[in-house]
């Protein structure tokens, strides 16, 4: 996956809650579900289709929490690749249209 020009967002066929610092994500077309941890909720509530995956990572999850870069990267991506199987993420080399206001 070229992470430098990845950018994700979250799908409009799910439902999705936070609780307790976990966020619980459902695919409503299949009933797939999933808890995401605090890192992983971090990484779902910055896509926004328009932020590179990589600045998520730098600014977002290397900042918040005490992880390599590197790592985070390599994790973020397969993250996202299992969320994106399942219809929850949507993933571009390019950023998506912003919605009408």
């Amino acid at each position: 996956m070229p992470e430098n020009c990845l950018y994700i967002a979250r799908s409009s066929a799910i439902a999705a809650r936070a609780l307790a610092g976990e966020m619980m994500v459902m695919n409503s077309a299949d009933s797939t579900f999933f808890t995401l941890n605090e890192v992983a909720t971090a990484i779902f509530q910055a896509a926004d289709g328009r932020t590179p995956l990589r600045e998520i990572v730098r600014h977002r999850i290397c900042d918040q929490f005490d992880v390599d870069p590197e790592q985070a990267q390599t994790d973020a991506e397969q993250f996202v690749t299992e969320l994106s199987s399942h219809g929850i993420l949507l993933v571009s080399t390019q950023p998506f249209a912003s919605e009408a206001p």
